[in-house]
């Protein structure tokens, strides 16, 4: 197998033949799952890793086993169909919003992984006969399992009916949002928390200010400190709950606030919810009266959050490569939003 050990997996994309189950669809329609099979999706469930498919099959005869098979509701947005392998994993990848590099691929094909492995090197591609190692990998080993672990896929799920809901929807996009009837929390981190903290800055790399990441133990140190302070974002909606989004860390100077980490998971990218966080940060910095800066560290993937800078009116005061210093002068603080509500714990409140 590959050496991915500093990579965690997000997905495990499945072949269905000769993998999931034993024997060819198209030649046997009683082909069987094996029991360690099964054992093993639901495992990986269990964990917060989420599953697919990309099979060269007839795609309602394969969603037909695996309904029969009572596994379906296991894998979001399956790619069953007769396209290459690794164009069904790059759109798997895009489908979930996560790099192509937190994806696994399972095939009992040399050829079939040798193609994935070509067009897309920073896959994982395994061997359906090494299932049997599969939950030892490191790679599938996420350091905590959480609530928003537990609850990943149902998340996912979700999400799919929203969109789903959206595509069909007469209206502004505005008016689909206040559809939703959203509920935004802003919270200090609690000792519940820490472990979802933790999880967010190593997962998330899309919409992070920073990349940078801290432990369990940094975080619960930082919480504490009488020079931070650091939130943690929630959402939900008629449709169920996204689960903590956003994490946010402010080191506090006497007369210079620096926000050293704002990230936001993607699955909220599409739900106008990028900047509440950061004008309550703006809020808050200007009722203390103090100067408010932010680090910003480019990456190939957070072009977003600079846009989310700018956009609310920060300038750049340094720049040293890919390092900038933002600051702000307060005067631009966008109002909420009016397509959901804001609830803020009460200890934000009285923490300065």
């Amino acid at each position: 197998m590959a050496n991915h050990i500093n990579q965690k997996i997000k997905c495990v994309v499945w072949d269905l033949d000769n993998t999931l189950w034993d024997g060819i669809l198209l030649e046997d329609s009683n082909v069987k799952i094996k029991e360690e099979v099964i054992e093993i999706i639901k495992a990986l469930d269990s964990r917060g890793i989420l599953q697919s498919i990309a099979s060269k099959n007839e795609h309602k005869l394969a969603i037909n086993k695996l309904k029969e098979l009572d596994i379906v509701e296991y894998f979001i947005y399956p790619q069953i169909n007769w396209n290459s392998k690794s164009s069904s994993i790059e759109t798997i990848a895009k489908s979930i919003n996560i790099g192509i590099d937190t994806l696994a691929f399972i095939d009992d094909q040399p050829f079939e992984r040798e193609e994935v492995k070509f067009a897309h090197p920073e896959v994982l591609c395994i061997d359906a006969a090494d299932l049997s190692e599969l939950l030892d990998m490191p790679e599938m080993n996420p350091k905590f399992i959480t609530e928003d672990s537990k609850l990943r896929r149902e998340m996912y799920q979700n999400d799919i009916l929203r969109n789903a809901v959206e595509e069909t929807f007469i209206g502004t996009q505005e008016e689909f949002l206040a559809s939703l009837n959203m509920e935004f929390t802003i919270s200090e981190v609690e000792d519940g928390d820490l472990q979802r903290a933790e999880e967010l800055t190593v997962r998330t790399h899309q919409l992070n200010t920073t990349g940078y990441t801290y432990s369990f133990e940094e975080l619960n140190e930082l919480r504490k400190s009488e020079n931070h302070i650091l939130l943690i974002s929630g959402l939900k909606d008629k449709y169920g709950t996204y689960g903590k989004i956003g994490l946010t860390l402010v080191e506090k100077e006497k007369e210079v606030w620096t926000i050293k980490l704002l990230l936001m998971s993607c699955r909220v990218m599409s739900r106008g919810v990028g900047t509440i966080m950061l004008n309550h940060i703006m809020n808050l910095a200007k009722k203390e009266n103090v100067i408010l800066r932010a680090e910003f560290i480019s990456t190939d993937k957070n072009r977003m959050m600079y846009v989310t800078y700018k956009f609310a009116g920060f300038n750049e005061a340094h720049v040293d490569g890919d390092y900038i210093l933002f600051e702000s002068d307060l005067s631009l603080i966008q109002p909420l939003p009016n397509y959901l509500t804001l609830e803020v714990n009460e200890q934000v409140k009285q923490h300065i």
